[in-house]
């Protein structure tokens, strides 16, 4: 005990600090090591990560998003608040290809449908005629010289049975023909072939059997001959009065039956691949209001008209109670599939954006967290009702653009992407270039509709009424009363104040003015055949304005006919899904297809 007291006594009170010091900073290096200061360096972790973020989130715009800035705010463009852009588990977009927020989807109307194979069927809608069938039409002759004594059958339309009297007539030289076997009956033991060659000669008459058995029996000729109905019908036609000489050959009645007629209806070439014989065809007569009628297809001509370029395709049906008459026009409905088809791709119409020739949709990439779409040009087939076929560029399982393609489109171009205007992509030309046509290859970028002045889609909708009442005009082959629209178009054109666009949307119309207000000018001739060509150099200008400037009003159908321009293929615009082609007018009214709709739905 003394010792420890000893020891205690000389150590230092220095060095008792020293050991304190030391004891202390073991703990805390322990505390560093084994987790005791979890929570302070939990709340550091956390704090870098949250100054990362800040340094790396994206601002953009639901309706814009090329917007694209390191701070929020608001769009340069439409004035709506920038969101963060959320790029987790996206893949990186490639420089061909649009990406959307869902946000900007539902805003946009954007609607997809996936590419599916499916049995391709058309409507077809024909126009026709009904005619007698021609397998039952009598046309009686003169197989005698003689006088008309009686007539029996006054009047044309007038109803007759098999073997109603129809006229009488007497012939002398009948009369010589009857006397003649009346007198070979009397030497039939001797000379039989005398006896046949005098019946024979009366068959040629037109006697029947009954007749020279009956002049038989009697043993004396006949002073009159009666004329009788070879079937049960309608007599058509009179080409005999009471009193009349009619020669041998000479026409006398013509009879139809009319329980059964022939409905000849007219198709294009373009209809032809899709019509078969057996198909079944419903139509309907504009005097019979409510009912339908229907038959098979059970001929088809082998050639076309060369002045109308249609194919009379032949239908028979039965009439009971007479209610079709000849001559009556007709509407068919004809749902038809192209011969030997079988399950092809097919793609809505409203999918389909067409440049000229070329048909472009959007395609969806798979596997994105965000929607994102490719430009694509595809091959097409025939139109399918509102479907067309997929020939080329599309795969079964992708999705497509089906409602908003145009949007889809025009934010594409915002962005530099390859669009319908701008299949190669990159930055459009820019500013003003007023009475040049620099820039002319490479469209601008097209605005957004909704992004227009209103007043703008107003007066712009007054241009395009009087393209309608052009349109019309050619459809009539009337060149004055197009000549007149075309001016009133153009008085409605100098309405139209570009200063009302800005930005995108100026440049656009600053290139389609003059192409549609030269093509107007050109209209004003009487010229029937320049107004046409002028209208083909019209219509593209018309309907990109509309794609890019101004949702309309009514539905627009964009049609086509590959025969017009000299077989180049032109469009026009019409208020109508119906054809009515101003490019042949009558000769070929029903001549196309529809290739396109513009609508609110559709931009």
């Amino acid at each position: 005990m003394g010792k420890m007291k000893n020891i205690l006594a000389n150590i230092s009170s220095r060095q008792i600090w020293l050991g304190l010091g030391l004891i202390a900073f073991g703990l805390l290096l322990g505390r560093l090591f084994f987790g005791g200061t979890a929570h302070s360096g939990h709340t550091l972790e956390e704090g870098q990560l949250h100054s990362t973020a800040a340094q790396t989130t994206i601002w953009t715009c639901s309706m814009h998003p090329q917007i694209r800035q390191n701070e929020p705010g608001q769009c340069p463009i439409c004035g709506m608040d920038l969101i963060p852009l959320d790029e987790s588990g996206g893949a990186e977009v490639a420089p061909d290809e649009l990406q959307m927020t869902e946000a900007a989807m539902r805003l946009a109307e954007v609607q997809t449908t996936r590419v599916s194979k499916s049995p391709p069927e058309r409507e077809l809608l024909l126009n026709g005629k009904v005619y007698a069938d021609e397998t039952r039409i009598a046309e009686m002759t003169a197989r005698f010289p003689g006088r008309i004594e009686k007539l029996y059958v006054n009047f044309k339309g007038q109803s007759v049975r098999r073997g109603q009297k129809l006229a009488s007539v007497y012939s002398p030289e009948l009369i010589t023909a009857q006397k003649e076997l009346l007198e070979a009956i009397k030497m039939k033991e001797y000379a039989p072939q005398m006896y046949q060659a005098a019946r024979s000669k009366l068959k040629l008459w037109d006697l029947n059997e009954e007749q020279i058995r009956q002049l038989e029996q009697q043993g004396e000729p006949q002073i009159h001959f009666d004329v009788l109905s070879p079937l049960s019908g309608t007599v058509t036609m009179r080409h005999v009065a009471l009193g009349d000489y009619v020669k041998e050959g000479m026409p006398l009645f013509e009879v139809v039956d009319l329980r059964r007629l022939w409905v000849m209806f007219d198709a294009y070439e373009s209809d032809l691949p899709w019509i078969q014989l057996g198909n079944k065809i419903e139509f309907t007569v504009q005097s019979l209001p409510g009912q339908t009628f229907s038959g098979k297809i059970t001929f088809i001509d082998p050639f076309i008209d060369p002045k109308t370029r249609v194919a009379r395709i032949r239908t028979e049906v039965n009439n009971p109670g007479g209610k079709l008459k000849p001559d009556m026009f007709v509407r068919g409905r004809l749902y038809a599939k192209p011969s030997g088809a079988k399950d092809a791709l097919m793609i809505p119409a409203t999918a389909v954006l067409w440049t000229g020739k070329r048909a472009v949709v959007y395609v969806k990439v798979p596997g994105r967290a965000q929607p994102t779409f490719a430009y694509r040009e595809v091959s097409l087939g025939e139109a399918a009702g509102d479907f067309y076929i997929v020939k080329d560029g599309l795969q079964e399982g992708e999705e497509v653009v089906s409602y908003g393609a145009f949007k889809v489109d025009a934010a594409a171009q915002l962005q530099a992407k390859p669009s319908m205007m701008n299949p190669g992509g990159g930055k459009s030309a820019t500013g003003h270039q007023h009475g040049s046509m620099a820039g002319m290859d490479q469209m601008p970028a097209q605005p957004e509709a909704g992004s227009v002045d209103p007043a703008f889609g107003q007066q712009l909708h007054q241009v395009y009424q009087h393209y309608l009442a052009i349109t019309e005009a050619l459809v009539a082959d009337d060149a004055a009363a197009a000549a007149a629209a075309a001016q009133q178009a153009l008085e409605a054109l100098k309405q139209v104040d570009m200063k009302l666009l800005k930005g995108a949307a100026h440049q656009h119309w600053m290139q389609q003015q003059p192409i549609i207000q030269q093509a107007l000018e050109q209209m004003t001739a009487t010229d029937l055949q320049a107004q046409r060509k002028a209208l083909a150099a019209l219509t593209p200008a018309l309907y990109q304005s509309f794609q890019a400037l101004a949702a309309p009003a009514d539905t627009i159908y964009y049609q086509y006919c590959p025969m017009a321009d000299n077989d180049q293929g032109a469009f026009w615009l019409s208020s109508q899904k119906e054809i009515k082609n101003p490019y042949f007018g009558a000769k070929m009214l029903k001549c196309g297809e529809n290739r396109g709709i513009i609508s609110h739905s559709s931009q």
